[in-house]
């Protein structure tokens, strides 16, 4: 069976990415599939699939569905798509083994269209230039660090035809506020405007939650849960005696900076600054200080470790140096004197919101607490910039720049939490740590050694692989953080209990809290909306529900096939 090559297409020239597979597969290639109707007040958009949620889920589940013959509409509740990669600026966290196997075709054609966007528009040395596998920031923790509009810049390449084509339609700043629902399907959703206040209505026969939060789900009654599970009712090593719906992991509002020796760029004294000077986490397992300090606990051990910061990236010992750990731009890949510093997205330990939590909230209480998590952010920025200890002995680093253009906001602040956690549907099938988990999964299978395997899935729709890694908590749980194995996305977690047609699409899927901690990252989300985004139209074009497609046994062998076809791997080599 040939695949198609997400990567041939793509352009090395004067700047434009060809980045767009456009082939139908041969499942649905002859399936006429609805136009996308917009009424002529604008109130009313009509198209075969509605997605909720720009972000790396909802992004794949378009491209998937587009790529398959659907009209599609998705809304955004920001300015920018790309969720955690873009508005949220998080640089990708991923496996090791990410450059050859280990995600979707397509999402490496992202992967390689933000290098080539490099190579193509910024002064780049002759050794950037012709690195295979360019990282333009040289961040520790990822392969391809680099900055969020770059990214949005290579998403928007993706969709420009489809919206040309009006089959797709994106509608920025809007936010689902409410919705139709019939017995076990959704009718419709009504969305408003953020900028005017319009609302509008949007009908389709099939509607993907990809929000951050999972937003679509209480709104149409879509079962689900969420915070902690108690060890009783998942059977997991790592799950508390006692369950909390409301524990959930912290989330972080992260900020980009550069450092200009020699210049002072000292921000006003934050607002709460007093307070999270002198904040330390209420945990059970005690956090080692001030939350503001070159400290934190080792995720594994929970021992207090400390941690180095030297803006010119110069070596701290053997402690790790904040600046290099996310740094999106090292001024060293590009032409000597273009850049003054390197630029560093800063989403450490130190920034993490622990007080309050976000998920299953007001929209008062969501508000307040990302307002308490832009001022922890910038607190943390007065902090490094006035009382950082300096290995010549002195205190604070006044060259510090907010980048706000960076984020493109006015605070300098990302527009969007970074969000580890949301409300999980109550799906036909839950992933738990004895699927995923190393430790347990040894004590259930028998096994050791390189026989040691996750659970294998029949029903799997794509692979993953992350450590479990979960953030201290909003109830006082400190890091829980050990290891996972190569793992698949099985179809069962994709699909609710009861609503029929309504998919969810990224961390909102049947994960518990702790099974979360692997499937919550970059790749693996994107893996998740891909497969939605072709499970859709896959199950229009046979005129059954997705639910079927998994029960039928042949139906889901040739969904399977499809999308293997379309470049996306269903198991971990040998």
């Amino acid at each position: 069976m040939k695949r198609r090559n997400f990567l041939a297409g793509i352009s090395l020239g004067s700047g434009a990415l060809a980045l767009h597979p456009f082939q139908t597969l041969k499942a649905v290639e002859n399936y006429a599939l609805g136009e996308l109707h917009i009424s002529e007040n604008r109130k009313v958009y009509q198209a075969d699939i509605i997605i909720a949620g720009g972000g790396l889920g909802g992004f794949a589940a378009a491209l998937a569905a587009l790529r398959n013959g659907c009209s599609v509409v998705m809304t955004e509740e920001t300015d920018w798509i790309g969720g955690q990669i873009t508005q949220q600026g998080v640089p990708p966290d991923e496996h090791p083994w990410i450059e050859t196997h280990g995600a979707p075709e397509s999402y490496r054609a992202f992967r390689t269209g933000v290098r080539n966007y490099y190579r193509n528009n910024y002064p780049l040395t002759d050794e950037a230039i012709s690195s295979e596998f360019l990282n333009p920031g040289n961040g520790v923790v990822s392969r391809l660090c680099h900055e969020p509009k770059v990214a949005l810049a290579v998403l928007h390449a993706f969709l420009a035809p489809y919206e040309s084509a009006r089959k797709l339609v994106l509608l920025t700043n809007h936010k689902i506020t409410s919705a139709e629902v019939k017995g076990n399907k959704v009718q419709s959703l009504n969305a408003e405007s953020l900028q005017s206040g319009t609302e509008i209505q949007l009908i389709a026969p099939y509607f993907v939650d990809a929000t951050e939060l999972g937003d679509l789900l209480p709104l149409t009654q879509t079962a689900y849960v969420t915070g902690t599970e108690s060890k009783a009712q998942t059977g997991e090593l790592h799950a508390p005696e006692i369950g909390d719906p409301e524990n959930n992991q912290s989330f972080t509002v992260c900020y980009a900076m550069d450092y200009v020796k020699g210049e002072d760029w000292t921000i006003a004294k934050p607002e709460q600054y007093d307070f999270w000077k002198s904040y330390v986490p209420d945990l059970r397992q005690p956090w080692p200080g001030p939350m503001l300090g070159l400290h934190y606990s080792n995720p594994q051990t929970l021992e207090p470790k400390n941690l180095g910061f030297h803006p010119e990236g110069l070596p701290t010992g053997d402690m790790l140096n904040l600046w290099l750990y996310r740094r999106i731009l090292d001024k060293g890949n590009f032409k000597t004197g273009f850049y003054k510093g390197d630029i560093t997205l800063v989403n450490w330990p130190q920034n993490d919101y622990i007080p309050g939590n976000i998920v299953d909230v007001s929209e008062d209480e969501f508000q307040k607490h990302f307002y308490g998590g832009k001022q922890l952010s910038l607190s943390l920025m007065y902090w490094l910039q006035t009382e950082a200890p300096r290995p010549d002995g002195g205190k604070g680093w006044k060259g510090l720049r907010l980048r706000n253009d960076v984020m493109g906001t006015e605070d300098g602040m990302a527009k969007y939490p970074y969000v580890r956690e949301s409300r999980r549907i109550k799906a036909l099938f839950t992933v738990l740590e004895e699927h995923v988990g190393k430790e347990q999964r040894a004590q259930v299978s028998g096994l050791s050694g390189d026989a040691l395997k996750a659970a294998e899935f029949y029903d799997s729709v794509g692979i993953g692989y992350y450590h479990i890694d979960l953030h201290p908590s909003s109830k006082g749980d400190n890091y829980i953080d050990f290891p996972s194995l190569p793992f698949q996305i099985p179809l069962g977690a994709l699909i609710p209990q009861q609503m029929e047609n309504l998919i969810p699409a990224n961390k909102n899927i049947g994960t518990t809290h702790i099974t979360n901690g692997c499937y919550r990252l970059h790749p693996v989300e994107w893996s998740i909306g891909e497969a939605v985004g072709m499970l859709i139209p896959f199950a229009m074009s046979q005129n059954v529900s997705p639910k079927t497609v998994r029960e039928d046994r042949q139906l889901l062998k040739a969904f399977q096939e499809m999308i293997r076809e379309q470049g996306v791997e269903t198991a971990w080599p040998e």
